[in-house]
């Protein structure tokens, strides 16, 4: 799988698409698998707990779904497509750390079954979600 690193330390893999607010988006299909960015978690840093967004409720791209509560802050995750929540990850209920972790990989959010693939060119991709970073982080 192949990534970008962005300034020596932020990964960014270019199989997935990406939201302004720090999201990553995997769609196989009409479902679409949610996380947030190892930006994201390196930001938060120590993540110590999450609220799971309600299984079976229709979202709008945009809603803010979950939070994500670390010793710092707490932020909220939002939606990237219009859908129904189909899947929620119970493992990060006992173990919020797997996001600072894995974050694309066992520290996923949520999955959401996509009712309008149009949204799905609204995400950024993974060169112009390294820019934002880089615009984000005051790197050249």
């Amino acid at each position: 799988m192949s990534e970008i690193i962005v300034g020596g330390k932020y990964k960014v893999l270019q199989d997935r698409y990406y939201t302004e607010t720090d999201e990553w988006v995997l769609i196989e299909g009409k479902v679409a698998t949610v996380g947030i960015t190892d930006y994201a978690q390196k930001k938060l840093r120590d993540i110590v707990g999450v609220e799971l967004p309600e299984l079976g409720k229709e979202v709008i791209s945009g809603d803010a779904v979950a939070v994500v509560e670390s010793v710092k802050a707490a932020a909220d995750i939002y939606s990237p497509l219009s859908g129904k929540i189909i899947e929620t990850n119970q493992k990060l209920l006992d173990s919020p750390e797997l996001m600072n972790k894995d974050p694309y990989g066992d520290g996923w959010i949520f999955k959401i079954e996509i009712s309008n693939k149009n949204e799905i060119e609204k995400l950024l991709n993974a060169e112009k979600y390294s820019e934002l970073i880089k615009q984000k982080e005051g790197l050249k």
